[in-house]
């Protein structure tokens, strides 16, 4: 049979715009895979692993107007946001190729032998090496920074792995073109161009996560198709790491005490970060906890007039759209769920941003409302009114893991002075990140950032965002007893690549 092709697709009408290639075969994915496997050499030298990276970025930079246009036209999330986006893409590349150049990811240990020890210590000498070919799943929502060059790509190759990157259909013009300019950059350092491989095709994902050449993965998407991936990975002769990025609530706690001490500003900073990107962001706070009484009435008046002063948008793809539409209406026909706003369909393309209220009591136990605690992608949120501590924490106790869980204290509050400290510690099993007084849309790319969570949030406990991203793809070896003249140059007495390491017990910088 033959592969079928590829379109790109504009998301404001729906209709194909031009054909950019065909599915990968079984056979295309093999090669692909076996390109990267080859090219795995040409990364062992940080040197040249870090200028590479480095040229990825500039090359990015080089093809910044054709690509935002080819990212615009593909995702419909505009010429701003996009350039942001492939702003902080490029930045990402350059301080993981600064990560590489320290060499602290290598975590060397060595132990000099102790004959005083109980039991004895022999001559050990730790350190880390690449796992292999890394097999990246693009998503759909940050068509630069989690697609062919972001955080996974990135990490993959300062890790020193090869990638085969398997293209999200919303955006495969714009993959290839992103695909070409890294290769541009591996030339330019004699980097073979099977280090960034690229396949189109829902077969040819499944031929990627089973590819005994495949070491390991990385997934931005949906909980359907990440626990397909999961599975798939898990299942193998040799199973290898899944680390994928399913689905996250992202629940957001009110206290009483903030809701009577700013509920209009509160109101007016959820209804921005529920809407941004119109709902389109992994961190967008989908449940959000607020008290009954005069001040959560207050705060829902304030999102209401905010909200309803958002515009319509358009979604990725006309699949999301549908399912946003009917995601929205089985949520408002359940019993004692009210739309203020109501969500749904702004015109035949677009789609309009809305939030539900439901009562705690309806959540607190298992039953049909339970469809509220699952994500529902797009410009939505679901509001529940909690009469007490006692009603919230029900609610909490239900929850699955997430991304993020915020929460929103009053000054006093956030001095020390009542239940601050032990809502934060009440937060803190739900999510990889806790945030106080803040919203969860934007994850800023820096050292300490994490970007994950408890299951279905990820698969892992690592993070995609941020410096220990590059963790996921390294392995641990010990070299016992092996003489110096044998040992990788790493793990020399006289450190002759002047690595930070921990010495016989002391840690040199």
């Amino acid at each position: 049979m033959a592969a079928a092709p590829v379109w790109s697709v504009d998301p404001r009408t729906g209709k194909q715009r031009e054909q950019v290639a065909v599915e990968a075969t079984a056979q295309e994915v093999d090669e692909a895979v076996r390109a990267a496997h080859a090219a795995r050499g040409a990364l062992a030298d940080r040197t040249v692993r870090a200028a590479f990276l480095r040229s990825a970025a500039d090359q990015l930079e080089a093809a910044k107007e054709h690509l935002v246009e080819a990212a615009d036209a593909e995702s419909a999330l505009g010429p701003v946001r996009l350039t942001g986006e492939l702003a902080r893409t490029c930045y990402q590349l350059r301080a993981f190729a600064d990560i590489v150049d320290e060499g602290a990811f290598l975590d060397v240990v060595i132990n000099h032998p102790d004959d005083t020890a109980t039991p004895p210590i022999p001559d050990l000498r730790r350190y880390k090496v690449p796992l292999g070919v890394v097999a990246v799943y693009s998503a759909s929502n940050f068509p630069f920074a989690f697609s062919v060059a972001g955080g996974d790509t990135a990490s993959a190759l300062a890790a020193g792995c090869p990638v085969v990157v398997k293209a999200h259909p919303d955006h495969p013009a714009l993959s290839e073109m992103v695909a070409a300019a890294l290769r541009r950059a591996a030339a330019e350092h004699g980097i073979p161009a099977g280090v960034v491989g690229l396949v189109h095709g829902f077969e040819a994902g499944v031929e990627l996560v089973r590819h005994p050449l495949v070491t390991a993965a990385g997934f931005t998407g949906s909980v359907r198709g990440g626990r397909a991936l999961f599975d798939a990975a898990a299942a193998r002769p040799v199973p290898i790491p899944f680390h994928g990025e399913l689905g996250s609530l992202n629940p957001v706690l009110i206290t009483e005490a903030a809701a009577t001490e700013r509920a209009e500003a509160i109101g007016a900073g959820l209804a921005g970060s529920m809407t941004l990107g119109v709902g389109q962001f992994c961190v967008k706070p989908g449940l959000v906890l607020a008290p009954t009484g005069a001040a959560g009435d207050r705060l829902l008046k304030s999102l209401t007039d905010a909200v309803s002063d958002v515009d319509a948008g358009v979604l990725l793809d006309h699949r999301m759209r549908d399912n946003f539409i009917a995601g929205v209406a089985e949520r408002a026909e359940l019993p004692d769920v009210e739309s203020p706003v109501t969500a749904g369909a702004g015109g035949e393309h677009t789609v309009s941003p809305g939030f539900l209220t439901v009562a705690a009591s309806r959540l607190a136990a298992e039953g049909e409302h339970d469809l509220l605690l699952e994500e529902c992608f797009g410009p939505l949120t679901v509001v529940v009114r909690y009469e007490d501590e006692s009603e919230a924490n029900a609610v909490l106790s239900r929850l699955p893991g997430n991304l993020t869980a915020t929460v929103h204290l009053s000054g006093e509050e956030a001095a020390g002075e009542g239940r601050g400290a032990e809502i934060l510690a009440e937060l803190t099993p739900l999510a990889g990140r806790v945030l106080v007084n803040g919203w969860p849309t934007g994850v800023a790319v820096a050292p300490a950032q994490h970007h994950g969570g408890p299951y279905p949030a990820t698969t892992s406990t690592s993070t995609s965002v941020g410096g220990t991203a590059i963790e996921r793809w390294l392995r641990p070896v010990a070299y016992q007893g092996a003489p110096a003249a044998l040992l990788p140059a790493e793990l020399r007495d006289d450190n002759p690549l002047g690595l930070p390491r921990r010495f016989n017990g002391r840690l040199e910088r």
